[in-house]
């Protein structure tokens, strides 16, 4: 369990950070990047948890998924070989793969691109989308150049998925899908 005595260290206060395994890195690194844009997708799946606090089961659902990326952050945290440390596995991915069947079940088929809006709900988990997708973008960029679990890459790629479903069924409760017309 991480134990947190103090938050205000000074130690980045020369534009450097530590990664897990104790190593120094400029904050400005691929991997510190990574680490960011996984973060923001987590606070964006946060801000979307506040819209559905009335639904247990969805709010759960949202939980289990800021805990994973959590992992996906803790994996990032700690390069090379795993040792003793968390990885994330394909469990995850399965579960978001059965959830997506499963939210998607219900849906009338896609006749045209969706714009990012609807219900509240809805909207907030487009916003998660596009943030979990530059997460994954620049986890992508940081495996272009360093060896990286390929299990980060497919987690992230499948949570854009399953948030771009999820906007659909809360869509479907209310205002429907939004779709784009050309030249609209």
């Amino acid at each position: 369990m991480v134990r947190i005595d103090t938050v205000v260290t000074r130690g980045g206060d020369r534009g450097q950070t530590s990664l897990g395994d104790g190593a120094r890195v400029g904050k400005d690194a691929p991997r510190i990047e990574a680490l960011g844009a996984v973060d923001e997708a987590n606070a964006a799946i946060g801000l979307l948890r506040c819209a559905v606090a009335d639904a247990p089961e969805t709010d759960a659902m949202l939980a289990r998924i800021q805990n994973d990326l959590f992992d996906v952050g803790a994996d990032l945290s700690v390069p090379g070989p795993a040792g003793d440390r968390l990885r994330v596995t394909a469990v995850p991915i399965d579960r978001l793969e059965v959830e997506i069947a499963a939210l998607n079940a219900g849906l009338p088929p896609l006749t045209s691109f969706v714009l990012p809006a609807g219900t509240e709900a809805a909207a907030r988990a487009h916003v998660a989308r596009v943030v979990v997708r530059r997460a994954e973008r620049a986890v992508v960029r940081l495996a272009a150049v360093e060896v990286l679990n390929p299990e980060l890459v497919r987690y992230l790629n499948r949570l854009s998925d399953h948030v771009f479903v999820l906007a659909r069924a809360f869509n479907a409760d209310g205002a429907g899908d939004v779709l784009w017309v050309p030249g609209g």
